[in-house]
Parts: C-alpha cells; structure tokens; sequence
C-alpha cells in the first residue's frame, strides 16, 4: 500500500490515477475477438470458453432444465435473502417513475415527454472467481420494470461448463429470457453482433474486467449503447476522529477482493485512525479466502493524511469514485460538496456492502472518474424518452412568424414554407 501524509496538491493527478493496462494491447485483442465471433459465431464463443475460462461447453444455451435444476442446488436461506434483496431493488427503481407532464409551451402549442423501453437488452454478469448473481438483480430488475421485451444474459462457465446456480436462479425469478454460457469480451461480442443462438441486442449493461469496459465501447461502433464505462470496482472512504478503523478497514478490504486491478483509497484527517486503519487491514486480509487479489490490488491503493475534511472532499471530487464512503460525524453537513461519486454511503454504518446486495440502490456504477460524467444505473438506463407535440391552428397561428422568421434566418426556405403554406390555408 502507499501511504502519503499531507501530500501537496501538486502530485494530486498523480495519486487518483487507476492502474490500467496498455490500451494498445486491449484494443487489438478485442478487434480481433470481434472478428472471429461475426465469422464463426457460436463456435468462435466455445473456443473462447476453452482458452479462456479452461471450460468445455458444447453447447452455449442454458436450457431449461439447468435453469430449474439451479433452485434445488440452493440454499432456503439463501433464496430468501434474494427475495429479499429483489424487494427492496424493485421498491427503489420504482420509485424513479415519472408522470406524463403535458405543458403547454404557447397558446395551442402542447409538448410532452413519454417513455419506451428499450425493447432489446444485454446483460453482462461476471463470472469466474466471483459469480456476480447479485447484478442480475440490479440490473433484470429495472429492465424488466421498465419493460424490456426481450433481456438477454450471459456469463462465464466454470471449468465444468456450468453456470453458478444462483446466477440462474435469480435470473429465472426476475424473468430473464435466454442464458448463455459466454463471458468476458467475446459475451459482449455475441450481444453486438448476434450469433446462431444469441440475438443481437440494441444496449449492453453490466460491469467487467478492462476487457469488457473495452469491448463495450468498442460495441458502440456497431450501433449498440452501452450502460457506461463500469471497469475494475473501487472505494473512497473518508473518515474523522470518530470513525471506527475496524470498519473502514473491512470496507477497504471488500473492494481490494474483487479483484487484483481493484483500487481503494483511505483519507483521514486522524493520525490515530490513519495509523489504527493500516492495522486493521494487515490484521483483516490475512483472514481472507482472497486474500492474494486484495494484497496486489493494495499495492495500486493509497492512504492519505490531510489537513481537512474539505481538502479530503476536494480529492474525491477529483478522483470520482464509484464507491464513497463518508465515515464522518457530520456527514450531512458534507452532502452538498459531493461533485463527482457513483454512490455514497453515510456514517459509520452504512457500509458499502449494503449497496451491493440489498439496500436498494444499484450497484452498477461508473468507475475509472467516469463519476464525473456518467450516472450509476436506474429506471431511466432502459428507457427511451420520446417527445411529442401538437399544434392547433390557433398554435400554429401564434407560433408560425416565429418559425418562419427564424428559418429564414438560417437559409432553410423549405423549412419556412411548411408553415406558410398552412397559414396561407
């Protein structure tokens, strides 16, 4: 881990820098992935999952009776926990409807907003060596709310060329359509570009590894949206006087075990928290089943020691973290400084894991800084907002000089005669 105690605002862009790899390496993998799946399609993906993920699967569907073998592999408790959990998700992006608004911009002139869902979804769930059953909740919840016709899954298989059993059940309980056993850059491939069994889709959800971030903005070359950039996961927490190491340090460490490119950053206007913090993640990670990927994902991750809880504010606006942890008395006071974070957890309770699994708020956030310029998911990610407008004569007739005059301006004559031409009627 590197520590840093008040480190001058000078070596600030150096410290919120992600650990990456070389671009050039990712893009021509994934140009090259693209090609074999639009070439050999379904096969190319079975190829994948041999070289990849070491997994044998002759076939890439899921099929039903996989899917309804997955409910008994699964624990009573746990299936309520996921009933649970899919409750309060759905309650949450619910609440994120909203009501027709007719307004009436001129007289005769009415304008409104509708949605429509975006009839054809992808859904992206990691794998491997931590099956993510959790984001198909995040995110077949609000698709299905918003109502998609059609949503898509795929996944990385184990070694086995099966699909972790809870991934299916909880893709069967928030009525997933098709499941295929596909994962990383080559899955997002088959969304964008279809195969014999996977149909193309029109957006692309879900988070992954850099060569998934990549391979869904290279998606976007074919005509397909994507969610946003939601790379390697990461955490900020900020802590005073009265923060609990114990507890910053445990949040610490459940972001570094995602994986080895994760990122966490700990600042702390406390010398006593700040040195007590460090324990309690040498303490903590020992105890770790993955404890390997969090020691080399510390190794990219900071500690810092400010002066101020605003100076600590003003680097997670620079920084932008998917994560923000405010373990602050007074966090309320801080609320209107937070520019730039995917989503932010109050006080020394609420931990960041509760927004991963069952709080309510979507876990599927902006990573990388794109904090800056990109909203976590939500009701609105799987909808289209369609404006509409009607014109009355009297509309028109209060409305039409104005048109008239401006397209004139513009050199557009045409645009000018289709309101002529009905005023003069």
């Amino acid at each position: 881990m590197n520590i840093y105690k008040y480190p001058k605002k000078e070596i600030w862009n150096d410290l919120v820098k992600r650990p990456v790899l070389k671009q050039e390496e990712i893009s021509a993998l994934i140009k090259e992935i693209f090609t074999e799946v639009g070439k050999n399609g379904d096969q190319a993906l079975i190829d994948f999952n041999r070289k990849f993920d070491k997994a044998e699967t002759p076939g890439i569907i899921v099929t039903a009776a996989e899917i309804d073998n997955a409910e008994n592999q699964i624990t009573a408790d746990l299936k309520e926990a996921i009933q649970q959990a899919k409750e309060n998700i759905a309650k949450f992006h619910e609440s994120q409807r909203v009501e027709i608004r007719k307004i009436e911009t001129t007289k005769g002139v009415v304008c409104w907003r509708e949605n429509r869902a975006v009839e054809k979804v992808g859904i992206y769930i990691p794998g491997g060596t931590a099956p993510l059953f959790s984001t198909v909740l995040m995110l077949a919840v609000p698709a299905n709310l918003a109502g998609c016709k059609e949503i898509i899954l795929c996944t990385p298989p184990d070694k086995n060329g099966n699909v972790n059993p809870a991934i299916l059940y909880a893709a069967k309980l928030c009525g997933v359509s098709r499941i295929f056993k596909t994962g990383g850059a080559q899955a997002v491939a088959a969304m964008t570009l279809g195969t014999e069994s996977i149909p193309e889709v029109y957006k692309i959800f879900g988070p992954g590894n850099q060569f998934v971030v990549a391979a869904k903005e290279y998606a976007q070359r074919y005509g397909v949206a994507i969610d946003m950039p939601a790379g390697p996961s990461e955490v900020l927490v900020i802590a005073d006087e009265q923060a609990v190491p114990e507890f910053c340090a445990a949040d610490l460490l459940s972001q570094a075990e995602h994986g080895s490119d994760s990122q966490v950053v700990f600042i702390t206007t406390d010398i006593k928290v700040f040195d007590e913090t460090i324990n309690a993640v040498d303490q903590q990670i020992s105890g770790l089943p993955r404890s390997e990927m969090a020691k080399v994902a510390l190794e990219n991750s900071s500690f810092i020691l400010v002066n101020s809880l605003e100076e600590a504010l003003e680097f997670s606006n620079l920084y932008a973290p998917e994560h923000l942890i405010l373990a602050l008395k007074n966090f309320e006071k801080y609320i209107p400084v937070i520019q730039n974070a995917g989503s932010v957890f109050l006080g020394n309770y609420s931990c960041e894991s509760a927004g991963d699994y069952a709080s309510g708020t979507n876990h599927t956030l902006p990573t990388n800084a794109y904090a800056k310029n990109y909203s976590g998911v939500s009701l609105d990610s799987f909808v289209k907002k369609i404006t509409f407008q009607h014109l009355s004569k009297e509309g028109l007739q209060n409305l039409g000089k104005t048109i008239e005059l401006m397209a004139e301006a513009e050199g557009l004559f045409a645009h000018k005669n289709a309101v002529s031409i009905r005023l003069k009627e």
